[in-house]
């Protein structure tokens, strides 16, 4: 039996490629939260400040949880690694709690609007879901080990 990783198909590496730069992203965009995230709330207006002050302290450590875990997936499945899936996993996860927490126990949608706030996590969670069915399908196809 043979038990090496079966050859991957020109699509799969662009996809990978994609979700790699897709994480980079959201890696980006946690170390802004964490580092100017405060000063670029001050400069969209009081409201905005508060806001962001009163995110809770584990707030941080989710979102670094969604974005490093999404990177590890990514990296694991140009790595032809097994983990990938669990990875995508508790990215999602992380994505749920965090946007979960922002909808459902701020006022962030009373004050900006649905139109102006839901896409873009929408977004975040079906790209989340992709990356874990991509990841499956690697893992079906023998495309990771």
């Amino acid at each position: 039996m043979n038990n090496t990783p079966s050859q991957r198909p020109t699509w799969f590496i662009a996809a990978v490629v994609i979700l790699l730069l897709w994480a980079l992203a959201g890696v980006a965009s946690f170390a802004a939260h964490v580092f100017v995230g405060e000063k670029m709330a001050a400069k969209q207006g009081a409201w905005d400040l508060a806001y962001f002050r009163a995110l809770p302290a584990w707030f941080a450590w989710d979102y670094a949880l969604a974005t490093l875990a999404a990177l590890a997936g990514a990296v694991a499945l140009w790595m032809r690694s097994r983990f990938a899936v669990p990875l995508y996993v508790l990215s999602l996860v992380g994505v749920v709690i965090q946007f979960g927490y922002v909808f459902a126990a701020t006022d962030l949608l009373a004050h900006k609007g649905a139109a102006a706030t839901v896409p873009f996590p929408l977004f975040i969670a079906l790209m989340g879901v992709v990356q874990i069915v991509l990841a499956r399908l690697a893992a079906r196809r023998g495309w990771v080990g």
